[in-house]
């Protein structure tokens, strides 16, 4: 176990995510001055049900975009990897913001071939659905599930969700469920939209020959 600055915040972040945060409380404004000072990294668990979770990712920092004139600050950073928390601190040893005792999570990044095949299709027809059709051209064949996650129709608890599973295989089966539940609702509810706009107008319809 290792001690981690950490910075809760009601969001998930993954490994590989790129983020941007506004710093504006001193406390915060401290890390990332130590950040910068010392290279060190930290870790943002998420705040769910007013409580820090167990499980959170490890953060670097890759830069300062803007500092203002009351200090507040624009910054970039990047996920690394997701750690448990096995002892929570408010208050790192002299520092203002909050720390953890920390273990590392092992990860199993191999991946079901055929199952991916699936998911790259139900993610196609979900964001032709929602008028995202870019989105998925931009992404890459060798994209991994933590690289869609945000863009799926997830809440904060099922991207926690995602957060806990330890293989990506696991991933891919949590999506994949969870494409095969909300496409044909939404597929249906664009066949309603269609419905409702042709509500009104004269319609050529040939009458059935019996």
């Amino acid at each position: 176990m290792r001690l981690l600055p950490l910075f809760p915040l009601n969001i998930v972040v993954y490994p590989g995510e790129k983020l941007n945060l506004r710093i504006f409380e001193p406390r915060y404004r401290q890390l990332v001055h130590d950040c910068l000072e010392t290279d060190m990294t930290f870790g943002i668990p998420p705040y769910i049900q007013d409580s820090v979770s167990l499980l959170g990712t490890e953060v670097r920092l890759v830069g300062v975009e803007k500092v203002y004139d009351n200090g507040e600050m624009d910054i970039r950073t990047r996920g690394l990897r997701v750690f448990r928390v096995q002892e929570f601190f408010r208050q790192a040893p002299g520092k203002l913001y909050a720390a953890g005792q920390v273990e590392d999570i092992v990860d199993d990044s191999e991946e079901d071939a055929v199952l991916k095949t699936h998911i790259t299709e139900q993610v196609r027809k979900l964001y032709d659905i929602l008028g995202l059709r870019k989105l998925f051209l931009d992404l890459p064949p060798d994209y991994k599930i933590y690289d869609i996650a945000h863009h799926l129709g997830f809440n904060i608890d099922q991207e926690y969700q995602l957060l806990e599973a330890t293989s990506e295989h696991e991933r891919q089966e949590i999506v994949r469920e969870h494409l095969d539940h909300i496409l044909p609702v939404l597929l249906e509810t664009e066949r309603l939209k269609d419905r409702v706009r042709l509500n009104g107008h004269f319609k050529n319809l040939t009458p059935p020959n019996f």
